[in-house]
């Protein structure tokens, strides 16, 4: 009895906040469409006061949700082509190498004017331009874990899939989606830290004499910054705070609560308890009623149709309700599927990626070709500052991320106390806190040279300590029992069971670490505070002064050879790095 009226209370508060939410969806939705109508405004005046912050707030989570919404599809259909066809991982994944080694900002110049040249009337191609920015910084990471959690899949389960005749769709639904799913929303959740890392540059951009301004907390930030305004910043900071943990309650944390049930293994800490916001969206009398609603006026009568037909298959109700649509739509689907028009796209792609590479890389030489060899010398000479700020950041990034790493991972308590915490804090976005990191660098006396490295290591670090987290989980509890009856020291365990056993974790979180720290030298190496400009040598702020002064040959410059050596970085160096992780201390039990 007592639960009963416990859950009535518990029931109404549940319909509230799904109102609220509904509510707060609908309006959002509406502002945004009505920021895309305006007129063409480049330069929106920004309220620094509290009152507009909400709203700003408000817009910016839309395009941060737009932009994964529309990478979440890219990674579906690209990642499913790599993994499924050897002509498209050929072409797919090594464009993919090149494609995450370009900073957010290398897309702007080509994006942002064209864009505005496609919509020259109203805000849609500045709003385009800021949401695509953002899916650049989140789309790569996704796409290149979800083919690979596809390539993982055990081969007992493909050949189980053959034996019961599933078709390609059946299997992708019932086998690799779901062995994906765990991989796929913590990455998404990396993701969505990696887009929110540009909100700042994505909604305040500057392109020579010209400024571009949409409404939203990066603006809010970036004017902030410029006025000097400290309360404004910290008011930043906070919204910011609340947004990472409105999403992280109303979205990803029951996201990542409902793909352990697609888990093969058991792991520490994974029985955790069901999160608020699933519970009462499972509860909530409103969504109940829309349920029973859509089974007896959808449902039902499809079931009493397909009863009189004597077969309840869905594809017979798909016949029974457009049995024309239907018959076309599968002799569609049979023929697009077929190996001879497979066999003809693929052909086709691979002559379109190629002709299109030949264009591209003739013209890319023709403008390189005008570049003195003293600039080259000069550019040389800011990658290797750059190369040394991201070993700097990813070596103290592992002194302080491995150990840590290791310890709470070893303790469901400690997994569970703080695996959110940890969530929340990689989430936000590190531009945001470089104004308050950097009055406190200068007071200690760090100069900006140094400081532009710390700076790289506040973004970077989460890489290592999420891979780090999640190797330490893995690590077989009855190893550890056995050392311990064997009485081993503390020394022992780490040496022999602990660092080997995350590894192989540790690598893939260097590897994404670099390509971050490479990202993030564009905006560490070159920032305004207080009124100024402050930069460093490097080839990250050379891209920025390329960005700023319009200067397209000095940018295509910079970004060939940021794109270059990570590549060549990629492939010669954490390539074998990798290779032997998985070799000599990948642990099969």
């Amino acid at each position: 009895m007592q639960k009963t009226i416990f859950s009535q209370r518990y029931l109404a508060l549940a319909d509230l906040v799904i109102l609220l939410l509904i509510a707060t969806s609908i309006y959002g939705l509406a502002s945004i469409a009505n920021e895309w109508r305006t007129e063409f405004h480049p330069i929106t005046q920004i309220d620094l006061s509290a009152r507009a912050l909400p709203y700003y707030t408000m817009l910016s989570g839309i395009r941060g949700m737009v932009a994964y919404l529309i990478s979440l599809a890219f990674t579906l259909v690209v990642g499913y082509a790599a993994a499924k066809s050897k002509t498209a991982e050929k072409i797919i994944i090594p464009l993919l190498d090149v494609l995450q080694s370009i900073p957010v900002l290398g897309f702007l110049p080509g994006l942002l004017l064209g864009l505005v040249a496609l919509f020259p009337r109203t805000n849609i191609g500045l709003e385009l331009a800021a949401i695509i920015m953002i899916f650049t910084g989140q789309v790569w990471n996704m796409t290149i874990s979800y083919y690979a959690s596809l390539k993982s899949v055990p081969t007992e389960f493909g050949e189980a899939s053959r034996v019961i005749g599933l078709g390609w769709y059946q299997r992708l639904k019932r086998v690799e989606l779901p062995f994906s799913a765990v991989n796929l929303a913590w990455n998404s959740l990396l993701s969505m830290a990696g887009g929110w890392f540009f909100l700042i540059p994505c909604e305040a951009i500057t392109l020579g004499d010209n400024e571009y301004r949409l409404p939203g907390i990066g603006a809010y930030m970036d004017v902030a910054i410029k006025s000097g305004d400290h309360q404004a910043v910290f008011l930043a900071v906070v919204a910011m705070i609340l947004l990472i943990l409105v999403m992280d309650f109303v979205i990803w944390r029951p996201i990542l609560s409902w793909v352990q049930r697609f888990r093969l293994e058991d792991l520490p800490g994974g029985a955790s308890v069901e999160p608020l916001m699933q519970l009462w969206i499972r509860e909530s009398k409103i969504l109940h009623r829309i349920k029973l609603l859509y089974r007896e006026l959808v449902l039902k009568p499809r079931r009493t149709r397909s009863r009189l037909a004597g077969e309840e298959t869905v594809e017979t109700l798909v016949k029974n309700r457009a049995p024309r649509f239907y018959f076309w739509v599968k002799r569609l689907a049979n023929w697009l599927f077929s190996s001879s028009v497979i066999r003809v796209i693929q052909v086709s792609l691979s002559i379109a990626v190629i002709s299109f590479s030949v264009y591209g890389a003739y013209f890319l030489f023709v403008i390189l070709a005008k570049i003195p060899p003293a600039t080259w010398v000069v550019l040389a000479r800011n990658t290797a500052w750059t190369f040394f700020r991201v070993l700097i950041a990813l070596f103290l990034s592992s002194l302080w991320a491995v150990p840590v790493g290791i310890w709470i991972g070893t303790s469901v308590h400690r997994i569970r106390i703080a695996q959110p915490l940890i969530q929340v804090m990689a989430s936000f976005p590190a531009p945001m806190l470089y104004p308050l990191a950097l009055g406190l660098f200068f007071s200690l006396g760090i100069s900006f040279d140094w400081a532009s490295m710390l700076l790289m290591l506040l973004g970077v670090q989460w890489y290592v300590l999420f891979n780090v987290l999640a190797g330490a989980m893995r690590i077989p509890k009855e190893l550890n029992d056995a050392l311990s009856l064997m009485e081993a020291s503390r020394w022992s365990r780490w040496k022999n069971l602990y660092l080997p056993s995350v590894f192989p974790f540790l690598v893939t979180g260097w590897i994404t670490a670099a390509g971050g720290a490479w990202n993030a030298s564009v905006v560490a190496e070159y920032l305004p505070y207080h009124g100024t400009i402050l930069k460093t040598s490097g080839l990250g702020a050379t891209l920025s002064v390329a960005i700023a002064n319009e200067n397209f040959t000095l940018f295509a410059a910079s970004l060939f050879l940021m794109v270059l050596v990570v590549v060549a970085l990629n492939r010669l160096v954490w390539a074998r790095v990798y290779r032997l992780a998985n070799t000599r201390f990948k642990m099969d039990l």
